[in-house]
């Protein structure tokens, strides 16, 4: 139904190489504790052996893999998220250079289930769970967990990023990659369609989960979508929330958990079609829309060819990838970040992702406002310590001559009532089209503490009409909240050790000093729109 982190661990000689943001076995016990539960696990079953790329057939940035399993489910998956078979053999050759991956059910047993990565043997050891992120070896254990350690010690990459391509009426299309933890809308923008006013736009998908990016020979960073699919989560899905992600699973699509109809059909919580007068919940009990239980798991899933989505990029399978203008990382804050915001440059954006929070809901925890920090929404995927990741994002920042330009969104905050105030979905083009313009010269800016924000009128708001102080509201920065907020991230750094990075530290000291000189000048709230930056130039 879900990962099992508290079952997932990084193997490793050294506990140092993990790093506290993962759980740590060592090599040799990893092996033998995993090593009896599959002694005989397989018996009487039929095995699938799968080799598949990750990434594009014929790409310099691909890796392979091959993936044995005793699941028809994994290996149908697998079919589906990677280039899998044939292609996948021809392009390791006689190549011994692949990830090693070994999966099975075994007895379903949370007692006996582990998920351990090698990331120094570049192998991954999978057992007793069918959850697709467990058990799909080559998505986040592959492409991210032995990815990002690959990418640490080759000079490149593997990030939890969306990829997307935006269009404007002219025909050029900037790119951009963005992170966002779970519940801030990511599949959303990563299939997006231009609200009413922005007519002529076009978005493309790249990828909508992971990006796996390398410094190409004109200087700029080059990303590469390793999926060849989409692993998305059910519920909420509609044509009025996400109209390309239903059109993209319409056929050749594996559903788990949700709810079977009389017809054989599928039914979820949040799809804009009523509820059947009965059908099969997802535990496969019988089912009626009053019984007071949902239909269908909040993590139920589907799992569809990426070439089917209306809005795939024709850039998608390019061996090469997509260059990349911006990084955006977005949380669910509801009143300490503004709207957007860029940063001052690639060290201060490094911080910008590693501070990544989001507050917790009554629906999710119980308990509202609760901030839980993910850096790059990489702490459950990073395969290696993140003191080292942090480091790893400061020394590609030297190495890359014309890097991205670093922003953070914030589509949910709210205003005393708790009502969101801005509305989201397709309006976030508006958001994306300043990114785009800093990234070229032809948006203008403010200056505040904690980067650069739109200047007035400096987003465009064509067929969109907010209530009267909404986008002061949206773009306020209030000194002592984030006062707060840089306590806050300072506890969460110090959990690393002498493992964090002095230029993390330093970041974190200039914003401070920033935030109590603009209080000490009695500056206030809005006093971000006194100083007025002029499109193209930037804040030292």
């Amino acid at each position: 139904m879900a990962r099992t982190e508290e079952l997932t661990f990084i193997c490793t000689e050294r506990r140092e190489t993990a790093g506290p943001n993962n759980n740590w076995m060592s090599t040799s016990e990893a092996k033998d504790r995993l090593g009896r539960i599959f002694d005989g696990c397989m018996r009487g079953r039929t095995m699938y052996v799968v080799p598949y790329i990750m990434g594009p057939a014929a790409s310099p940035f691909s890796k392979v893999g091959f993936e044995l399993t005793d699941s028809i489910y994994v290996a149908l998956s697998m079919l589906i998220m990677t280039r899998a078979g044939d292609v996948a053999l021809k392009q390791l050759g006689e190549s011994a250079d692949f990830v090693k991956g070994l999966h099975s059910k075994a007895d379903l047993n949370p007692e006996r289930r582990f998920i351990c990565h090698f990331p120094e043997e570049m192998a991954i050891w999978s057992v007793g769970s069918g959850y697709g992120g467990n058990a799909l070896l080559g998505k986040k254990c592959f492409a991210l967990r032995i990815g990002s350690y690959m990418g640490f010690k080759e000079g490149w990459m593997a990030e939890h990023m969306l990829i997307v391509g935006v269009q404007a009426p002219s025909g050029e299309t900037h790119y951009i990659a963005g992170a966002f933890p779970s519940a801030c809308g990511k599949t959303n923008l990563a299939m997006l369609n231009p609200p009413a006013g922005m007519e002529g736009y076009k978005v493309w998908t790249v990828g909508d989960d992971i990006a796996w990016m390398h410094v190409g020979e004109d200087g700029r960073l080059w990303a590469v979508n390793p999926e060849a699919g989409y692993f998305g989560v059910v519920p909420g899905t509609s044509f009025k929330t996400n109209p390309n992600a239903m059109r993209t699973i319409q056929s050749n699509t594996i559903y788990t958990n949700v709810l079977e109809t009389p017809d054989k059909g599928v039914w979820w919580e949040g799809v804009d079609v009523p509820p059947p007068d009965q059908g099969i919940d997802w535990q496969g009990r019988p089912w009626t829309p009053g019984n007071g239980e949902k239909g269908a798991h909040p993590n139920s899933r589907f799992t569809a060819p990426a070439n089917q989505n209306p809005s795939i990029s024709p850039e998608w399978e390019n061996p090469q990838g997509v260059p990349i203008s911006a990084f955006i990382f977005g949380g669910r804050r509801a009143k300490v970040a503004p709207l957007v915001y860029q940063s001052l440059d690639w060290n201060h954006g490094v911080y910008v992702g590693a501070s990544l929070a989001s507050e917790t809901t009554a629906a999710a925890v119980g308990q509202v406002g609760v901030v839980r920090r993910d850096p790059m929404a990489m702490l459950p995927f990073c395969g290696y310590d993140m003191g080292n990741y942090f480091g790893h994002w400061l020394e590609m920042g030297k190495r890359i001559p014309h890097p991205p330009k670093i922003f953070n969104v914030n589509w949910f905050r709210t205003d005393e009532n708790g009502k969101f105030l801005w509305p989201g979905f397709g309006h976030n083009l508006r958001v994306l089209k300043w990114i785009i313009g800093r990234c070229d010269g032809t948006a203008a800016a403010v200056e505040s503490p904690i980067g650069l924000l739109p200047a007035e009128g400096s987003i465009d708001m064509t067929g969109l009409e907010l209530k009267k102080g909404t986008m002061q509201e949206l773009l306020k920065v209030d000194p002592a909240d984030w006062k707060q907020e840089v306590e806050s991230q300072g506890a969460f750094f110090a959990k690393f050790g002498d493992r964090l990075p002095a230029g993390i530290t330093e970041q974190r000291k200039a914003l401070l000093r920033r935030l109590e000189r603009q209080a000490a000048e009695g500056l206030g709230p809005g006093a971000a729109d006194r100083a007025g930056i002029a499109a193209g130039s930037s804040l030292t």
